[in-house]
This record gives structure tokens, C-alpha cells and sequence, in this order.
């Protein structure tokens, strides 16, 4: 194995992840392990041929705090898959797939060296269908989404490209795969990450690099996917800093002047001061206009936010503001009822001093991963009078709940079923579900 010269932004962001001072102890520097990106053997040794590995679980209660070895409210664990059953050092992203031909439900486990195809459709009775390879080399970052039916994989490895498999070849097989990639895309090399609005079927690439070089100054790559399986590049934005994450939306909310529009929704930071959220009309692939930037103070590293189902409030994650300047973990909540003017409305402070990492919104709840506090649901509901409050949690990570990058990256919360698929880096993927 050799080690590999590592992305622009891959040392953008350990910089402030992992050289960032906390404000009231200047001289203390947080150092944490900086993993490496490993080049792994070729071919990539995985059991295709064998009949699939079946994960079942005995349900464990949540039964005075605990489920299990995992403290809990509200939640049963459902099933556990290992990083030693997923053939993987770590995991990171994960999204769902629910199969529209037979109702089947499936998690797209984001692992360092691919993306693991799970079908949950019987929770408690999981089949490893198969392992889609990294296109290229192992890395702590991988990101998936989906659009009719095709998964699209982005990560920070070098040379990697976008990935795109079509989800369907999942069904009726009898036998573990080992998948390869039905296309790459490779105008970019490396990507952080990628958002895809479904109503307009574009998908977003954002923090991309080529050969060291950022694509369109770490902001989107806008794709056509008319065609599915052949994503076609028409174009970027570039003008607002390095994107790390964001949501696209058909906007329909409360601001008539911009109803009908195709919104960008940036979570932008230059890895210093410049911490903002992004608002940009991409409606017209070739002359996206800015309508607001919006700064915030406080901030360390913006990462993440989403939208409510009513496009009215947006839910805002910044990544190092705990390490930064302490405290709990802190969601600020923007009004978004003028989109040329959004205003800070709440700043809601959660129950440890956990890292905030992704956080989603399924009607009036926020599905929140809180790295070494676990998942946390908190109910929104009264956010018009500023009141937030946490209903529900489930600790994946039960060493500490202190402000580390330990535990949960992401949560899938959007299932029918019910079960929320939970992705932990340290220990694998687990499956709870709400037990009221």
C-alpha cells in the first residue's frame, strides 16, 4: 500500500478541525490523529460469490435509559452491523434507497474503501447484498445521494470522480457482489460532497478539486441528469467561497419574490472568519445570481443545514463553534421569510457539549448527528416562539459525550418504515426505531 499526496481541501479542513483553539485558552491546540488515505489492494478481496451475509439481531428495549451497552430515550436499537462485517477501517456518510418496484427498503452505507448495499427490508433479518469499491483510494469522506433510482457517489479521494450506479441491479440477487460503477464522471477528481434536488433533477458537487486545483473556487458544479446513468455538466458557481454542503430546493415558501425559483442553499466557509449561509437562484444553469450572504458571529466552520417543510425556517450546523468557544451544542435557526434579508431567529443549545455534524427535518421534528452524543431528535414545533426541545436520543457512542469527532456522522431518518439508520464512524451502521 502507499500513502497518497492529499487534496487542497483535505488540508483546509483538518487546519481548522483539528489546529482550532478554544477561545478562553489561546495556547491549547486540539490535536487529533490525522488518518491516513491508503491506496488499497487490487482487487479489492471481497466475498462475491458467497450467499449473502445475513445480520440478525435480537431487538434490544430501551429499558431504564439503556439499550444494551447504548444509553437511549425513546429509541430501541433494532439491529448492529459491524465496521468487521462491513470489511471497512471506518464509515461516514449514508443515505436510503426505497425500491418503488417491491417496497423494499435499503441503507447506502458510506464506508473509507466504498459504499456497502444493505437491505433493511426485514430489520432485524439484514442482507449484505454487496460493496460498491472505492473508485480510487480510501478516504475518511465519502457522500452519496439518489435520483430515480441511481445512487451518485462523491469523496475526497483523490481521482475518484462521481460514481453513479444504478440502485435496481440490487434486485433479486442471491449471491454477495462486488460491484462495479455503471459510469465515473471524472471532470472533477475529488468532491466533499453532493446535494441533489429531485424536482429539477440537478445534482450539486461541491468543494470539488482536480489535480489540487478547485473547480469553480470550491462552489457547485451544476449536473443535468436527464439522463440518469450519463450526468452531464452544464455549468457552476464560484463567486461566494468553498461550499461545503448544501441543500437545493423548487422554492414554494413564504418570499413571493422568488417563488418558483430553483435555490441554492450554501453552508459556505473559508476555514477562518468567512462562516456564512449561501442563498443563490440557479434556476438558469448559466447565469446563477446571488441573492444573500449571511454571516453569523461566533462561527468556527459552517457545515450543514436544511430547510423546513414549509421553506420557512432554516436549520444551521457549524462544526467547530463547540471547539471554539465551548458550550452546548448549538443549532441556530435562520428566518427565512425574506430570502434577500435572512435573520438569526434562534440559537436552540443542546443537552452536551457534543459536535454537531448533519441534521435533517421530517416534518416537525430535526434528526440531528451529534458525533459523541449520538442521534438526537428534537421537536421544532415551536421554533415561530422559540422553543426547541430534544424528545428523543439514541447514544452510539458511549464512552463520552465530549466535544470530539468520535460517534455519529450521519442519520437517515426518512425511511416509511420508520427505522432511522444510523451512522457511526468508530463502531458501523445501527438501526433504531421510535418505540411510542
Amino acid at each position: 500500500m502507499k500513502l497518497i499526496t492529499l487534496p487542497f481541501s483535505y488540508f483546509l479542513l483538518l487546519t481548522v478541525m483539528f489546529v482550532s483553539c478554544k477561545k478562553d485558552r489561546p495556547e491549547e491546540i486540539i490535536e487529533i490523529p490525522i488518518p491516513e488515505i491508503i491506496e488499497p489492494p487490487t482487487p479489492t478481496p471481497e466475498p462475491t460469490g458467497q450467499s449473502l451475509p445475513l445480520f440478525s439481531f435480537a431487538p434490544q428495549a430501551c429499558t431504564n435509559g439503556m439499550a444494551a451497552d447504548y444509553p437511549c430515550e425513546n429509541y430501541d436499537l433494532i439491529n448492529y452491523i459491524s465496521l468487521t462485517q462491513l470489511g471497512a477501517g471506518m464509515a461516514n456518510d449514508n443515505w436510503g434507497w426505497t425500491d418503488p418496484e417491491s417496497g423494499k427498503e435499503y441503507v447506502l452505507e458510506g464506508l473509507s474503501n466504498g459504499v456497502a448495499f444493505l437491505d433493511i427490508s426485514s430489520p432485524t433479518q439484514v442482507k449484505f447484498v454487496g460493496k460498491l469499491p472505492t473508485a480510487s483510494y480510501e478516504s475518511v469522506w465519502r457522500d452519496i445521494k439518489i435520483y430515480q433510482n441511481v445512487a451518485y457517489v462523491v469523496s475526497e479521494a483523490p481521482d475518484h470522480g462521481l460514481q453513479v450506479f444504478d440502485l435496481t441491479r440490487l434486485r433479486n440477487q442471491a449471491e454477495f457482489q462486488t460491484f462495479e460503477a455503471d459510469y465515473t464522471q471524472e471532470a472533477f477528481g475529488s468532491a466533499h460532497n453532493i446535494a441533489i434536488n429531485e424536482a429539477s433533477g440537478f445534482a450539486y458537487v461541491v468543494g470539488a478539486a482536480k489535480n489540487n486545483t478547485a473547480q469553480f473556487a470550491g462552489g457547485p458544479l451544476f449536473y443535468d441528469l436527464t439522463n440518469p446513468l450519463r450526468p452531464n455538466l452544464v455549468g457552476g458557481y464560484s463567486a461566494s467561497s468553498y461550499t461545503h454542503d448544501a441543500q437545493i430546493v423548487s422554492y414554494n415558501g413564504p418570499d413571493a419574490d422568488h417563488q418558483g425559483k430553483e435555490l441554492f442553499l450554501g453552508s459556505n466557509s473559508d476555514g477562518g472568519e468567512n462562516n456564512q449561509l449561501v442563498i443563490v437562484d440557479v434556476t438558469d444553469k448559466n447565469n446563477p445570481v446571488l441573492i444573500s450572504e449571511t454571516a453569523y458571529g461566533n462561527g468556527g466552520y459552517t457545515h450543514q443545514g436544511w430547510f423546513d417543510e414549509a421553506q420557512h425556517y432554516f436549520y444551521l450546523g457549524d462544526e467547530l463553534d463547540e471547539i471554539r468557544y465551548g458550550g452546548q451544542t448549538k443549532t441556530l435557526v435562520f428566518d427565512l421569510n425574506d430570502l434577500d434579508a435572512p435573520q438569526l431567529h434562534h440559537v436552540y443549545e443542546g443537552e452536551t457539549s457534543a459536535i454537531d455534524h448533519n441534521g435533517y427535518v421530517k416534518g416537525d421534528r430535526y434528526f440531528l448527528s451529534n458525533y459523541t452524543a449520538g442521534f438526537r431528535e428534537i421537536d421544532i414545533s415551536g421554533v415561530p416562539d422559540n422553543a426547541m426541545h430534544e424528545v428523543g436520543y439514541f447514544d452510539t457512542y458511549p464512552e463520552n459525550d465530549t466535544t470530539g469527532f468520535d460517534g455519529v456522522w450521519n442519520v437517515f431518518p426518512f425511511f416509511e418504515s420508520g427505522i432511522i439508520a444510523i451512522s457511526d464512524s468508530n463502531r458501523g451502521l445501527f438501526l433504531v426505531q421510535r418505540n411510542d
